[in-house]
């Protein structure tokens, strides 16, 4: 399924994504630095909602409490969440 999530705290202000099942599929990031925000997508691409928490939930962003990774977490935690009607 399809999703969008509206970023904060960061220079990107929305992320897109497909989920299937626990896994995600197809992110684009609008705004932000073209050249992470190119990358990541091609290294989370097919992972689980978990590894991508896991690895990026924590991420930050020179002295911003987020990054643009970890916005990706809580994205793709709440488009899971949603789907599994939590």
């Amino acid at each position: 399924m399809f999703h969008s999530y509206k970023t904060s705290g960061t220079c990107s202000v929305r992320i897109d994504l497909e989920l299937r099942d626990d896994k995600v599929y197809n992110v684009k990031f609008y705004g932000g630095c073209p050249g992470n925000l190119s990358a990541i997508p091609i290294l989370v691409q097919g992972m689980s909602v978990n590894e991508i928490e896991d690895k990026l939930k924590d991420v930050k962003c020179g002295m911003k409490n987020t990054s643009c990774a970890a916005q990706l977490a809580k994205a793709v935690r709440t488009a899971y969440d949603e789907e599994k009607g939590v």
